[in-house]
C-alpha cells in the first residue's frame, strides 16, 4: 500500500471534496480518501499506478499538485457511517437557501441574491450527485453529472442577460435590507453546512474549523453580497448590486464546467 500527498490549493470547501471523491471514485486502486480542507491536502491510500489518481486529480483543474509518496503499512481506514446523512443535511440547507435566496433576489431586485441562489444551488447539485450516485454505476453517475451542469449554466448566462439589461437599462434600485439581511442568513448556513461537514473528520482537526470557515468561496460571496448592500444604499446605485451578480454568476459557470468534466 502506498499513501500519496497532493496538494489542491482551490480546494475551499467541502464541494469541491465531493467533486474530488466522484472524479476518483471510478479508479479501483484507490482504498482510501483523506481530506483535510484546512490545509488544503488530500492524502490518498492505493496500490499499482498512481497517473491515472494524478491526471483525474489535475484535470479538475482545482490546483492540484503531488507533494509526496510513500510506503504505508495502514490497511484499515475508519468509515464514516454518518457521512450519508450529514450529505442529506447540507444538501437540504443549501438547496432551501436556493430558494429562499431565489424568491427574495427576485421581489427585492438584487442580481446579488439571485447569483448567490444559483451558488446554493451549484453546492445542492455536488451534494446530490453525490448521493443519487452512491451505489449506482459510473454511466448514472456521468448523466447525471452532464445534467446538472449544463442547468447551472443555463441559469447563469440567463442572469448575465438579466444584468445587462439592468445595467443599460432603467435605474432599478435592489432593496439594500433584504440583501443584507438574508446574505447574513446564507452566510450563518454555509458556516454550519461547513461545521456539520467537518464535525465527522478527525478531532485532531478541530482547531482549524475557524480558518476553514474563513477560507471558503461561499463565505467570500456572501460577505461580497452583504457590502454591495451597503454600497447601494451608500451610492444610491445599482451598480454594486450588478458587479457582485456579474462575479458570482461567472464563479458558478465556473463549477458548472467542473461538474461537467465529471461526465467525460
Amino acid at each position: 500500500m502506498e499513501k500519496t500527498i497532493f496538494e489542491i490549493s482551490k480546494m475551499d470547501c467541502p464541494s469541491e471534496e465531493n467533486l474530488i471523491r466522484m472524479k476518483l471514485d471510478e479508479i479501483s486502486n484507490i482504498a482510501h480518501l483523506d481530506f483535510n480542507i484546512a490545509n488544503r491536502k488530500l492524502t490518498v491510500f492505493h496500490t499499482g499506478n498512481l497517473d491515472e489518481i494524478e491526471e483525474s486529480i489535475i484535470s479538475l483543474n482545482l490546483g492540484g499538485k503531488k507533494i509526496s509518496t510513500e510506503q504505508t503499512d495502514q490497511t484499515s481506514f475508519q468509515e464514516q457511517k454518518s457521512q450519508r446523512k450529514l450529505l442529506w443535511i447540507v444538501l437540504w440547507i443549501n438547496f432551501s437557501f436556493f430558494i429562499i435566496e431565489m424568491t427574495t433576489g427576485i421581489i427585492s431586485k438584487s442580481m446579488g441574491l439571485i447569483a448567490d441562489s444559483l451558488d446554493m444551488l451549484a453546492d445542492s447539485f455536488v451534494y446530490g450527485i453525490s448521493l443519487l450516485a452512491v451505489g449506482g454505476t459510473i454511466i448514472k453517475k456521468k448523466k447525471i453529472a452532464k445534467l446538472a451542469g449544463y442547468f447551472q449554466i443555463i441559469l447563469a448566462i440567463i442572469g448575465f442577460g438579466e444584468v445587462l439589461r439592468r445595467f443599460f437599462g432603467a435605474e432599478q434600485l435592489p432593496d439594500f435590507q433584504t440583501m443584507i439581511i438574508v446574505s447574513i442568513l446564507a452566510l450563518i448556513a454555509n458556516s454550519v453546512c461547513l461545521f456539520i461537514l467537518q464535525s465527522s473528520k478527525s478531532k485532531e482537526e478541530a482547531h482549524m474549523k475557524a480558518s476553514m470557515i474563513f477560507t471558503s468561496n461561499d463565505i467570500i460571496i456572501n460577505t461580497g453580497v452583504i457590502i454591495a448592500g451597503i454600497l447601494v444604499n451608500w451610492l444610491g446605485s445599482n451598480k454594486p448590486d450588478l458587479i457582485i451578480g456579474t462575479i458570482v454568476f461567472a464563479l458558478v459557470i465556473q463549477g458548472a464546467f467542473r461538474i461537467l468534466k465529471l461526465s467525460k
